[in-house]
């Protein structure tokens, strides 16, 4: 109780047990695609080690996967140990895509469905991407300004004070580092011109136009942004962090604009009320 009163305590965020578990369906469905690629990797390192490479254009398409069938290796032990590399990824492929089904089906019943489906709006996050970050970081309202959201993914720069003098170093890395990961990966997208693709126009169908501006608005900038410090030389890994850190600040202002109406189980979106 002292402690609460001198302030040296740090209130925390729980999460509610549906938010949990949708963090837990949306971790799992993570975990399985890691376990496809990783079985595909140690496939792709067999047929290395015995000098077989496929001519073909699209890896892990139906034709790769029949011209896969009709390999045989030069000993039979090598032919099983392909039978069943190509077993394990044909049960990761089913794994993956009833998780897929699941995470759907739960995500539209789920209490911050809006706010899942309201960042979509935002060039490089979908429905995984979207799912994911609000699933790990729950209400964003929380943060009562977007640079907290950003110390908390760990996107800001280290400080070191010597002398009198601030060096700025590399980012702390702190907080939530799936989140910080996700927004990475949805920085690469704006290195190619801003543009409103059929993807994103169909994700923005039924949105309120407040929230389709900032998405257009977050796309100009940080399309420009990309190609302002690559012209400056900037590191390709510096650029796409910075991207990510700005993307956190936009989508904390999409998550404002979202009103979520605990009363109705089928929630709303709506304009934030001055």
């Amino acid at each position: 109780m002292k402690l609460l009163k001198s302030e040296d305590l740090t209130p925390i965020y729980v999460p509610e047990p549906e938010d949990g578990a949708v963090r837990d369906l949306s971790r799992a469905r993570e975990l399985a695609m890691k376990d496809l690629k990783e079985a595909k990797y140690q496939l792709k390192a067999l047929l290395l080690r015995n000098n077989i490479r496929y001519e073909g254009t699209a890896n892990w398409s139906k034709k790769h996967l029949r011209w896969l069938t009709e390999l045989i290796l030069p000993h039979p032990s090598q032919h099983i140990v392909l039978q069943e590399y190509l077993q394990t990824i044909e049960e990761r492929i089913r794994r993956l895509e009833r998780l897929d089904n699941e995470l759907t089906h739960h995500v539209h019943q789920w209490r911050y469905y809006p706010v899942v489906k309201a960042i979509q709006a935002m060039r490089g996050v979908r429905l995984l991407v979207a799912v994911g970050v609000v699933a790990e970081l729950g209400d964003l309202h929380r943060f009562d300004h977007p640079r907290k959201l950003m110390a908390y993914l760990g996107l800001v720069p280290s400080e070191h004070f010597s002398g009198g003098k601030r060096h700025l170093g590399a980012i702390t890395k702190s907080g939530n580092g799936r989140t910080r990961r996700l927004l990475i990966e949805g920085a690469h997208s704006y290195r190619y011109p801003a543009n409103v693709s059929t993807n994103i126009q169909i994700r923005q169908e039924g949105l309120p136009k407040d929230i389709v501006d900032i998405a257009w608005k977050a796309q100009l900038r940080l399309c420009k942004r990309y190609q302002r410090m690559s012209k400056k030389g900037k590191h390709y890994n510096l650029i796409i962090t910075a991207i990510a850190r700005e993307m956190a600040a936009y989508i904390w202002a999409i998550a404002r604009e979202v009103v979520l109406t605990p009363v109705n189980p089928k929630l709303r979106l709506s304009r934030v009320p001055a």
